[in-house]
């Protein structure tokens, strides 16, 4: 019988940890249930109440136990409020997907450059996963300098790479390899 994953609590630049996620986190799920872009691109609810909020933060746990993947809050380490969310996916022939979002509040502070550090240097020596990939769209700049920001490559655009609020979406494709982290 296969076990589940289990989702460690990881210390953070910044003032940041990555932890599991707890029900107590609903607010943060709640602002960005709010954004008009975070429910497009994750299971966050496009239509928040407590009851799709804490659905979300057991759909969380249920990738562990699935063994699908590793999804942490990330959270302020002083008081423990979750900000956002960052998730390694791990895939076929030696290759793991990040994804991540941080709410609205939070941005602007290095949150999700910092969580990528962690998850990235954790998956990479830790798991030892030979390589990380992800996804950003052209637009979304922010996005895609904290990952250049956090020793991501950008390899190349992905024309017409995936469909988004019903949109067919360019993206751009980073990854990080052990040998980024010397």
């Amino acid at each position: 019988m296969d076990h589940a994953l289990v989702v460690p609590r990881l210390p953070a630049r910044e003032g940041l940890v990555l932890r599991p996620w707890r029900l107590a986190d609903i607010a943060a799920v709640e602002e960005a249930a709010g954004d008009p872009y975070i429910p497009l691109i994750s299971s966050v609810p496009s239509s928040y109440s407590d009851t799709e909020g804490a659905a979300f933060v057991r759909r969380q746990w249920s990738r562990a136990v699935e063994r699908v993947g590793y999804s942490f809050a990330i959270a302020d380490a002083g008081d423990d409020r979750a900000l956002g969310q960052i998730g390694l996916w791990p895939g076929a022939h030696g290759r793991a997907s990040v994804g991540y979002w941080v709410a609205g509040s939070a941005r602007g502070r290095g949150i999700a450059c910092a969580a990528l550090r962690t998850i990235s240097s954790w998956g990479l020596e830790h798991l030892r996963i030979p390589r990380l990939e992800l996804h950003v769209e052209p637009w979304n700049a922010p996005s895609w300098k904290a990952a250049e920001r956090a020793g991501f490559v950008r390899e190349g655009l992905l024309r017409s790479w995936q469909e988004i609020g019903g949109q067919r979406r360019d993206m751009y494709v980073y990854s990080k390899l052990p040998t980024d982290l010397a």
